[in-house]
């Protein structure tokens, strides 16, 4: 299955449907939301409300690992960077605009932050999507597609235990 418990993933990307669950009836052409995770799976979003810090409600997502395991330094210093990142004025409520300053565009910023402040360079939203994303999504489309057709057989899907998804 490639979904996974958004909050059991630290210093991740997260993707998930804006409403209901990927396994739960989303047809693809859903709005999806973004996130990031702190080293602790608290989720830090962007919508019309501002940031949000979630400790639930992502628990069926797509996620993409942001720091490598021998990243000392970054690994000490990502919550506090997150936080930071997140009470600037650039994320307040009033400047979300659904096209062009929202979910997506938060998360992108603070993976381009990181990366600068590490002498990267800085990642287009197309750039992003094409290294990390369309793998993910397709692969994610493909399960959606087999469950469904599934389903339309009258086949019962027993979701493993989570120890086996994370497998």
């Amino acid at each position: 299955c490639p979904f996974r418990h958004g909050h059991g993933q630290p210093r991740a990307f997260l993707i998930r449907p804006t409403r209901g669950t990927f396994l739960d009836a989303y047809a693809g052409h859903c709005d999806l939301h973004v996130g990031i995770t702190s080293s602790q799976g608290v989720v830090y979003n962007y919508d019309q409300e501002g940031v949000h810090r979630d400790g639930s409600g992502w628990e069926q997502c797509i996620s993409i690992p942001l720091v490598q395991p021998d990243m000392w330094e970054l690994l000490q210093q990502w919550d506090n960077l997150l936080e930071e990142f997140s009470l600037e004025e650039t994320w307040l409520p009033h400047r979300y605009e659904e096209q062009q300053h929202n979910c997506y565009t938060f998360a992108l910023a603070f993976i381009n932050r990181v990366r600068q402040g590490r002498g990267g360079a800085a990642l287009s939203k197309a750039e992003f999507t094409e290294r990390f994303l369309l793998a993910r999504s397709r692969e994610a489309a493909r399960y959606l597609r087999l469950q469904q057709q599934l389903a339309d057989r009258d086949v019962y899907i027993v979701p493993l235990a989570e120890q086996g998804q994370e497998q």
